[in-house]
């Protein structure tokens, strides 16, 4: 790896970390601007289903564009869209102004996040991919597990003041990108200069690997079903282990933050091992072994510790399952990685907008009925996830 692809490895790493910093910043301040502006729990549920509905739709546009005119490019755009976002969610007091706001969020991310994952597949090679968006997964859970302690303490000033505060991270993470990632054409170069036999390769691959094979679409089958039980879980579980299991806040806050150092670890640390010794195909399918174990264990459980530990082991697994697809999904086609990454965050953001409401509405009738879905879910994914194999990136290559 050339010092120049080292660079604008770190330069990801730290833009994706100050992006997500400041997502993470404006969780406490939610429910408190709810009350503060007087809005309904429709208004704000809203308010959070565009930002998901935007990045839906622009995704996979995104990504193909980000293939034909360059990455920096609309990275760079990205990121200027979700600090003027930010910016006027602080500005403002109007709840059409905050969708706004939040539609805008919704495609700064879909142009951020995905071309990103993107740009770290386009420069680096197969091995060293799990390494680098194992990183980047790592930035990603770290700065949101930063974020709400530092928004809480910002917001103890004005509750505007984490929005302000995320509009200069924005700010930052945007000229960061400008001055120190190097061109495209450079990297390029680099890592064709680096990887060996890739000038005969790359023109054959090129001609021969098509883009929806069987195997992208299983695994774009496989993100959109294992979506729909990710988020049925992840967006009611303060509330589930609130009023069956009595956590107090300061109790869930603990459980969020083992959870988060555990997820460093193993994302810096165990990731690229892990994928080695399992290889990416097998990794799924023991992570969604283990959600649906840990899953179960939580609707019997009758103490709290047994909740804590299945839920260290619930989203242990998830924060190892995202990465895991993501690398299998960087290695099928290397000439097409905006549009895939697009369409993988597409995918999820069917499950950010509909997990959500089919969980509340079912915890509603039963506080067990959400988590029994998520189960039913999961399975079906594991289920799936045994039609892949360990090496089915090379099915989409044709020998010469």
């Amino acid at each position: 790896m050339t010092s120049k692809t080292k660079r604008a490895i770190l330069i990801l790493i730290f833009s994706e970390f100050l992006v997500c910093l400041g997502i993470g910043l404006v969780i406490p301040v939610m429910p408190f601007l709810k009350n503060e502006l007087h809005f309904s729990a429709i208004d704000m549920g809203i308010m959070t289903s565009l930002f998901a509905l935007a990045q839906f739709i622009a995704s996979p546009l995104v990504g193909r564009l980000s293939d034909k005119l360059g990455r920096k490019s609309i990275l760079i755009t990205g990121l200027f869209l979700y600090m003027f976002s930010e910016l006027l969610f602080a500005w403002t007091d109007s709840l059409t102004l905050f969708n706004v706001s939040r539609i805008i969020g919704g495609l700064a991310a879909a142009m951020s996040i995905p071309t990103t994952m993107a740009l770290a597949a386009d420069i680096t090679t197969e091995k060293q991919r799990a390494k680098v968006i194992g990183w980047i997964s790592a930035a990603f859970s770290g700065a949101l597990i930063l974020g709400p302690g530092l928004g809480g303490l910002l917001a103890s000033f004005h509750y505007k003041s984490p929005f302000w505060f995320a509009g200069v991270l924005g700010f930052l993470s945007a000229v960061a990108v400008i001055v120190f990632l190097p061109n495209e054409n450079e990297l390029t170069k680099n890592y064709e200069a680096t990887s060996p036999g890739s000038k005969s390769k790359q023109p054959q691959q090129k001609k021969n690997i098509g883009l929806f094979t069987q195997t992208v679409v299983m695994l774009f089958v496989l993100i959109l079903i294992s979506s729909f039980g990710l988020q049925g879980f992840e967006s009611i579980y303060s509330i589930y282990v609130n009023e069956v299991f009595n956590f107090s806040i300061s109790n869930i806050a603990l459980v969020l933050t083992l959870n988060g150092i555990i997820s460093l670890v193993l994302q810096v640390i165990f990731f690229e091992r892990l994928v080695n010794w399992f290889q990416e195909a097998l990794l799924i399918r023991y992570c969604f072994f283990f959600s649906i174990l840990g899953t179960a264990w939580i609707v019997l459980a009758h103490s709290k510790i047994e909740v804590v530990v299945a839920t260290l082991i619930i989203f242990s697994s998830f924060d190892l399952l995202r990465p895991a697809i993501t690398t299998l999904l960087t290695k099928i086609n290397p000439h097409n990685q905006g549009l895939i990454n697009g369409i993988n965050m597409s995918l999820t953001s069917i499950g950010n907008i509909i997990g959500p409401i089919i969980s509340g509405g079912l915890l509603d009738l039963n506080y067990h009925y959400p988590y029994i879905v998520v189960i039913i879910f999961l399975t079906l994914s594991l289920l799936l996830a045994f039609t892949l194999k360990s090496n089915s990136f090379k099915f989409t290559q044709k020998k010469p």
